[in-house]
């Protein structure tokens, strides 16, 4: 017993200590320094919660704070949404399903500062040749107002991310024993009847399992939001991320950047386990 104890501690202690100087160290640190004057080197004063006080003044973060609220709640409904539908696409009788699996993840595989560029490419250049030449006005300046900014930025999370939530439901998907579908055919269920009552429930947890991921991805997307609009027009489209790191190191305030930081910490810790707290009970009624 006590070799096998050994082991168990040789192995897992490089994974605590990795663990501990990555994120649970800095996690504190930022709470420190968030309550001192610290400049990025150094601090002179301890504060106290001057930084969170001036918090509740600063409109562009809560104008930050307002739209990745906006954003997170429409990717999150419209990601889980296209990842099922692909994942009930390729796990049909298509003879092309497993060339589409691989079509429809390999956007995944692509960096979001890279895919960023390339969409606005796309928005900037394509879309007015297309609006030129069609004489859609829509299609004109695509990102230069926040509405279609908002858009845009939807447009190519989804295009990245579906992918790879569709993996996760084509797990679930696959493990649904075919007794089951067969005996709903017997019985004479629809399609949505077999869905509802058959596919989803038994699917539950992948859907938890998604939410959680495509719910925290889309609070803390930046490379996308920087390479694409980076904030604009006028810090318009600017995420809680990018707000961060603008007052961190493009306004030099470190401090007052950590203190946001934490704040948005919490509140995508609530947001998450709060999600996953009531996913779970939703697979017990289920």
């Amino acid at each position: 017993m006590k070799n096998k104890e050994l082991t168990f501690w040789l192995f897992i202690t490089p994974v605590l200590l990795s663990l501990s100087l990555v994120v649970i160290v800095p996690v504190f640190m930022g709470l420190f320094y968030s309550f001192t004057d610290w400049n990025g080197l150094n601090f002179n004063n301890i504060i106290g919660f001057a930084h969170y006080r001036r918090l509740l003044e600063d409109e562009q973060f809560r104008n930050s704070l307002r739209f990745t609220f906006i954003f997170t709640f429409v990717s999150v409904i419209i990601l889980n949404f296209v990842g099922l539908g692909l994942a009930v696409l390729v796990t049909s009788k298509l003879k092309s399903r497993n060339l589409l699996r691989t079509v429809f993840f390999m956007p995944n595989l692509i960096g979001g500062l890279i895919l960023g560029f390339i969409w606005q490419f796309i928005f900037i250049r394509v879309f007015s040749a297309v609006g030129d030449f069609t004489g859609i006005q829509g299609l004109l300046g695509w990102l230069s107002t926040p509405e279609t900014g908002f858009w845009g930025l939807i447009i190519l999370t989804v295009w990245q991310q579906a992918g790879y939530i569709m993996i996760i439901y084509i797990a679930y998907l696959q493990g649904i024993p075919k007794e089951l579908i067969e005996s709903a055919n017997i019985d004479g269920a629809t399609s949505f009847q077999k869905f509802r009552h058959v596919i989803f429930p038994l699917i539950a947890p992948g859907f938890t399992v998604s939410m959680f991921l495509t719910l925290s991805s889309s609070f803390k997307i930046y490379d996308q939001n920087l390479s694409l609009t980076g904030g604009g027009p006028y810090n318009s489209t600017q995420m809680v991320a990018m707000n961060i790191v603008d007052t961190a190191f493009s306004s030099n305030q470190m401090a007052y950047g950590q203190s946001k930081a934490v704040i948005f910490f919490i509140i995508v810790a609530i947001f998450s386990l709060s999600q996953v707290y009531y996913s779970k009970k939703r697979e017990v009624d289920l």
